[in-house]
């Protein structure tokens, strides 16, 4: 690992532009010299007509350095030749008035270590003793003050040397840093995994029970875990996403996507969370399409959405579009307490929240308008929020540009398909999942839809020919992976069988892993809901293609 070196492009850039600035600093200090010390005008006009030859070859090797970018060290090492020559004819020249110039060697030697590395630091330094070494044998001024010349030699391999001893400290740190942030990356990316899974299969469950005939005492308790659930979800979720951010993960992939199917698709997800808040969802959206990262803005709105959920309890909640600044605009309104006006510069911060006196205990950790914040930003998008004590507040998502697509893509139309109680009635699924309790969760489910299902924990071996469908876990161990099941499958049976993968790893390289944009990717946890309207809407295709 090498210190300051990884973007060589960028650093050789800037040292070039910092070469012609000290030069240009260089003539005003000579001509100053030049204006108050007229016993040295002969030498110091002789450095007045060199310094604009170095500053043209600077240029030169500028424009070289952007035409060719990139880590070029003969380039280098003859950019640090061009400094030192230059800087010992000036001292040469100038003599006792041009010593203070010494500091760019110091400059030059220290500067191109720390950019460079320990490496041109070592090359640096032995360039600039060749120098002091040559002004002491050859300048008639340097040889009459010896001990000034070995003052500044000793200088000139000290402090490079404890430049060198704070580099490789710098590097060490480094070094130790990125191996704990690989390790909590690892840490995360095993306990993300992991942690989805019980709560995903207990979401599950959870469905299945509130389909079968319970007493009232009894739903009360199902919707009591169900909501617990739900915070638990949401919570990981957050936490989740922040990661994801933090860790450059997140990389916004543009479609066209049809405002009215992503924000109906949000409330519907969110019925049942709004029903426990006492919570009457409207969306007001135009059949407009916009170019944005479906999954993206889902997040941000969804976040939105929590937030009035939570904070506005007993209220209706309002999802609109309007058109802002030649594009679109979705914005959230909610009739809640609103926020107090010195609130409002620090609530897009990590982990603040606003709390009141005496107040409930909501839940959450203060993460969710400041991944909306990050996303916002990541996708070149504004977000406004305005509010207003005891009337209620309203966040705007700006800038979003409108298409003309004649078509959405086919996950986001997934995402987005109302559900009809008996729509999934006859339909044949193989269902494949390594985890015993997920996997007697989601089939369990898929029977009380109405689904006829063949079960199994990995790459079926026999059966499941006659199916319509496929639903797999993507990791499904050593032996074979989701995406390797569904072509499986496909050659078994001699025709494109519809697919979903449900992952508990990262959705972004999972799609890429599977390679097949017409594959939904689902995350776990996964609302039951979001799992029914993806089936829905690839049995209909399915009745279509008939």
């Amino acid at each position: 690992m090498k210190t300051g070196v990884n973007k060589g492009y960028d650093t050789e850039r800037s040292q070039a532009w910092v070469r012609l600035l000290v030069s240009g600093a260089a003539m005003v200090y000579v001509l100053t010299v030049f204006l108050t010390a007229r016993s040295t005008s002969g030498a110091i006009e002789l450095i007045l007509h060199y310094i604009p030859v170095f500053m043209a070859v600077s240029v030169v090797l500028l424009v070289d350095i952007i035409r060719r970018p990139g880590v070029r060290p003969l380039r280098r090492v003859m950019a640090m030749a061009l400094d030192y020559v230059s800087i010992a004819v000036c001292m040469y020249l100038g003599g006792e008035a041009l010593l203070p110039v010494y500091g760019a060697i110091l400059w030059v030697t220290v500067g191109n270590g720390v950019r460079y590395g320990p490496r041109y630091l070592a090359i640096a330094t032995a360039m600039a003793l060749i120098c002091l070494l040559a002004l002491a044998q050859f300048s008639p001024y340097w040889r009459s003050q010896p001990y000034l010349a070995i003052t500044l030699v000793i200088a000139t391999l000290v402090v490079p040397a404890y430049v060198n001893t704070l580099l490789a400290q710098s590097r060490r740190a480094n070094e130790a840093e990125h191996a704990a942030n690989q390790a909590k990356s690892q840490f995360l990316a095993q306990a993300s995994h992991d942690l989805r899974q019980p709560i995903h299969s207990i979401g599950l469950f959870t469905a299945c029970l509130r389909d079968g005939n319970l007493e009232p005492a009894q739903r009360q308790m199902v919707d009591s875990i169900d909501k617990s659930l739900h915070s638990v979800a949401q919570l990981f979720r957050s936490i989740l996403d922040m990661y994801t951010q933090d860790g450059g993960r997140v990389t916004p992939r543009a479609e066209a996507v049809a405002l009215d199917e992503l924000l109906q698709g949000i409330a519907q997800q969110n019925a049942e969370a709004a029903r426990w808040a006492g919570v009457d969802i409207r969306v007001h959206a135009p059949h407009q399409r916009v170019l944005v990262d479906p999954g993206l803005l889902t997040t941000m709105v969804q976040n939105l959405l929590s937030n009035a959920l939570k904070y506005a309890a007993g209220h209706p909640v309002l999802v609109g579009c309007r058109r802002r600044g030649g594009g679109f605009a979705i914005e959230v309104y909610d009739k809640g307490r609103g926020i107090e006006p010195q609130h409002l510069a620090s609530v897009f911060d990590e982990f603040y929240r606003v709390r009141e006196v005496r107040d409930n205990d909501i839940e959450g950790v203060g993460l969710g308008l400041a991944i909306i914040r990050r996303l916002a930003n990541l996708m070149g998008l504004q977000v406004r929020m305005r509010s207003r004590v005891g009337r209620g507040t309203s966040v705007a998502i700006e800038g979003l540009v409108a298409v003309r697509a004649e078509v959405s893509s086919p996950v986001a139309a997934l995402r987005q398909s109302s559900t009809t109680p008996r729509m999934l009635d006859g339909l044949r699924v193989s269902l494949i999942e390594d985890d015993r309790s997920v996997l007697l969760a989601t089939a369990t489910l898929l029977r009380k839809w109405g689904c006829e299902v063949q079960a199994s924990p990995s790459i079926p071996v026999e059966g499941h020919g006659d199916i319509d469908l496929v639903i797999t876990d993507f990791d499904l161990g050593r032996e074979a992976s989701g995406a390797d099941c569904i072509r499986y499958l496909r050659e078994l049976s001699g025709r494109h069988i519809p697919a979903v993968v449900i992952t508990g790893h990262e959705v972004k390289r999972v799609r890429e892993a599977v390679g097949d944009a017409d594959i939904p990717v689902l995350s776990k946890p996964l609302h039951p809901a979001e799992l029914r309207s993806t089936l829905v809407a690839l049995k209909r295709g399915l009745a279509q293609g008939a």
